[in-house]
């Protein structure tokens, strides 16, 4: 087993690795940038190291410093997270050449992977469905029209090296193909460095489903079942739970071997996960591999008894994979929210969290990269926090959840937990009813909750706040506390 570990990442990610590497006895390491100086995961740490300025590409996108900062500190091995370079294929090799261990896949298989069109060409070869489309990019409008054509209007441009929605257009008639390619090509252009767009048939109101794999270095692969991962904003995951409602035994089976299949194609090893798309009839179809851990994890953690950092540190480490299929037996129920500083219109609301007060009780669990007093930069991503919730059966998840949102407040910001309350009460979702376009029709009945709610909540939570003990002097919080000297060395360190 490893002895130190650098963590190639910040925030609740950063945390999440640095508390499993404590319990594997393993010594942490965080990286930080400017922006981070005083940011939890440097804080929790065991050792902390600046790579760089504020902006990504100088601090946690610089390759040539976090190798050497590994190599400098005596990091045996590198784990991504996610998002950042977790699914960067040359950084996994840069990581290989300096004899560090990269904590995913091969190079090869991000590689496969990571290109939407390479990867559907892999499936085809597989016998592994997929929406059907081009596995090649479109290389005229004559051609992107014949195409779609011959799969009927409506149909989705979509960037080869993308995700999260950039390069990504709907087009729902011939006449709107011209306008949207160039979009769609310009936009990717600029997101990924490369215009390449394929197409593929649309699938009306369709579910997100993915399926959690896990492959060690030893030729065994297994599944951990499915998330539920329908409601999106801009193509982006905000509310996940597992098993999904939508899904029978029967269906569970056939996705959880066919995403097994997928992986074995590319010569597969550590975490990753299979997603789908699926029709109304249950028909499910390839969509794309994400080469890493995925934000959601949690909820596979809980309802199948395991810890997929643990296990994704083991199998980097050599070790076998301690179960195998029939061993998986997901019980319960777990639904995540994802807790971005952001308003109602979705953008960045960054600034200082003047009050925090965190919801407790059975079956809780908050992935947090936060504290009181700290303040939330505008140049990275706004995901907080992760607020899961584990119950015996989906409405003991439900009910769990929308009292651990009401408990939740986070001062001095916006964020969308009000978001969480609306979706959670809605009779729509507790019937299982969500597909990708539930949110935008939640959004079109009717408001957030009124000012005078957020007046109680913002009154109550500055009263907490002010009766809140502060036994470790100003500017000190729960979060931090324990760790107070490590953060007076740090400060002095950095200064």
């Amino acid at each position: 087993m490893f002895k130190k570990i650098l963590i190639a990442n910040r925030g609740e990610i950063a945390v999440r690795v640095i508390r499993a590497c404590r319990e594997l006895g393993i010594l942490s390491v965080a990286i930080y940038s400017d922006a981070d100086r005083a940011a939890l995961h440097v804080l929790k740490a065991d050792e902390a190291y600046y790579v760089g300025p504020t902006p990504a590409s100088e601090s946690y996108l610089n390759i040539e410093h976090i190798i050497a900062t590994a190599r400098n500190c005596g990091a045996e091995a590198i784990h991504p997270g996610y998002g950042f370079l977790s699914e960067n294929a040359e950084f996994a090799r840069a990581c290989a050449r300096a004899g560090i261990k990269f904590i995913g896949p091969p190079a090869e298989a991000i590689e496969i992977m990571g290109l939407k069109t390479r990867a559907r060409q892999q499936m085809e070869k597989a016998g592994v469905p997929f929406v059907p489309g081009t596995s090649r990019g479109v290389e005229s409008i004559d051609e992107a029209r014949e195409v779609a054509a011959q799969l009927g209007y409506p149909v989705m441009l979509k960037a080869a090296a993308g995700g999260g929605g950039k390069g990504m257009r709907l087009v729902e008639s011939a006449a709107g193909m011209a306008s949207a390619l160039e979009a769609a090509q310009s936009e990717a252009q600029r997101a990924f460095g490369s215009n390449e767009v394929y197409l593929e048939k649309a699938i009306t109101n369709p579910r997100h489903i993915e399926i959690q794999v896990l492959a060690d270095e030893h030729g065994h692969c297994v599944h951990l079942g499915e998330r539920e991962c329908s409601i999106q904003r801009r193509h982006q995951k905000v509310l996940e739970e597992s098993p999904s409602p939508a899904v029978s035994a029967t269906m569970r089976q056939s996705m959880g071997e066919i995403a097994v299949k997928a992986a074995k194609a590319v010569g597969y090893t550590n975490a990753g996960t299979i997603e789908f798309l699926a029709d109304a009839s249950s028909n499910f179809y390839f969509l794309e591999m994400n080469t890493r851990l995925q934000v959601e994890h949690p909820v596979t953690e809980l309802v199948c008894g395991v810890d997929l950092v643990h296990l994704q540190i083991g199998i980097a480490a050599g070790e076998r994979l301690p179960f195998s299929q029939p061993d998986i037996q997901p019980r319960g129920h777990a639904i995540e929210c994802r807790i971005y500083a952001e308003d109602e219109n979705y953008f960045p609301s960054p600034g200082q969290i003047t009050a925090l007060s965190e919801p407790a009780g059975p079956g809780i669990r908050l992935d947090s990269g936060i504290y009181q007093e700290w303040t939330v930069p505008v140049a990275y991503d706004p995901l907080l926090a992760k607020l899961i919730r584990y119950g015996g059966n989906r409405p003991q998840a439900i009910g769990r959840l929308r009292r651990a949102i009401d408990e939740c407040f986070i001062g001095g910001i916006k964020t969308n937990l009000q978001l969480f309350g609306r979706i959670l009460s809605d009779p729509a979702f507790a019937a299982g009813d969500t597909d990708t376009g539930y949110l935008e029709r939640l959004s079109k009945l009717g408001t957030p909750a009124d000012e005078s709610d957020q007046e109680a909540a913002a009154i109550a939570a500055a009263l907490f706040a002010s009766i809140e003990p502060r036994k470790n002097g100003p500017g000190t919080s729960p979060a931090n506390a324990s760790s107070g000297w490590k953060r007076a060395a740090r400060t002095e360190s950095l200064g």
